[in-house]
């Protein structure tokens, strides 16, 4: 019995992609894909949110006295 093979769509081109050690650049559809997806990181086109405290809040000012 075999099991079906997952499809993903690339994240850059929308090309379907099999989810399978085969494919050697899965999620992507090609190594241009990546790439394309990498500069777009390293561009910083891609940002991950983050919530950034006040510097005040990270020292306890106790600690110093």
């Amino acid at each position: 019995m075999s099991q079906a093979v997952r499809t993903v769509s690339c994240p850059t081109c929308g090309t379907a992609v099999r989810w399978e050690p085969a494919s050697r650049y899965r999620p992507f559809c090609s190594e241009r894909c990546k790439m394309i997806d990498l500069g777009e990181w390293a561009n910083e086109t891609y940002r991950v949110p983050a919530v950034e405290d006040s510097p005040d809040s990270e020292v306890d000012p106790a600690r110093y006295r």
